[in-house]
């Protein structure tokens, strides 16, 4: 399940794509597996990082992905990469796990490169607003979410630094009334509705039936469980001083 839609990228063969805050690399190994591109996952959590690996590890040793992916640990606060270093980042559900997400956002804008794509997605506000309200154990946990973000408030982080907002969309509708029940029910982990709609996403993931994928497009707008915005960031000096020099010219 995949949360950043790939074709909104503009992935080019042979581009390096970071994904940063990776987890358990879904977005990471969905790259690696459909677009020629070099895809560097990175997390702080190890576990996850392993998780990443041995998931990929069928799919990249046993058949023919059309892309690299490597795996590692590393801070998003203080980034082992260059200035310039990757055509895009993604950084999916990780915005709202950490403190000063700014200093992230500009670890994020060093290491792309002028011109290049960032796509940033957190929990939407009104669906994580009622998991707030129906369990603080929801994110009071370590390790979870400590804000909850509107769309407004993010955009206007990132277009600080110069980057434009080009698309956005939300995601995962179907998911959002599950959270809910979980939260009702956190300390019932036995609640048979509970296990029920999950059988429901489960077999939505795998079947993806039209009336659910239908039900989905329309509930999206209202109930999106996570809130997606794609920017470029701006190019570079010398960049944009080309196209002025030929106007002279």
């Amino acid at each position: 399940m995949i949360t950043v839609e790939p074709h909104r990228l503009k992935l080019e063969s042979g581009q390096k794509v970071l994904d940063l805050g990776c987890g358990e690399g879904r977005h990471a190994i969905h790259l690696a597996l459909s677009d020629s591109v070099d895809v560097y996952g990175v997390d702080l959590d190890f576990a996850d990082v392993s998780t990443a690996r041995d998931r990929a590890a069928p799919f990249m040793d046993g058949g023919e992905p059309a892309g690299r992916l490597l795996l590692g640990v590393a801070d998003g606060l203080r980034l082992p990469f260059a200035d310039n270093s990757f055509d895009v980042v993604i950084c999916s559900e990780v915005l709202e796990h950490i403190d000063d997400f700014r200093s992230m956002l500009a670890e994020i804008d060093r290491v792309l490169k002028p011109s290049g794509t960032f796509a940033a997605s957190v929990p939407t506000f009104f669906p994580e607003w009622v998991c707030w309200k129906l369990s603080d154990e929801y994110h009071q946990v370590e390790g979870g979410h400590i804000r909850i973000f509107r769309e407004r408030q993010l955009r206007r982080s990132i277009e600080s630094f110069g980057h434009r907002c080009y698309a956005r969309h939300k995601a995962h509708a179907l998911h959002a009334p599950y959270w809910w029940l979980k939260c009702l029910f956190w300390n019932r982990e036995d609640s048979r509705l509970l296990e029920i709609y999950h059988r429901f996403l489960v077999w939505d993931l795998m079947q993806q039936p039209l009336l659910t994928r239908v039900l989905e497009k329309l509930l999206a707008p209202v109930l999106g469980k996570s809130i997606v915005l794609y920017f470029v960031k701006p190019p570079c000096q010398s960049e944009q001083a080309v196209p002025a020099l030929e106007a002279r010219a």
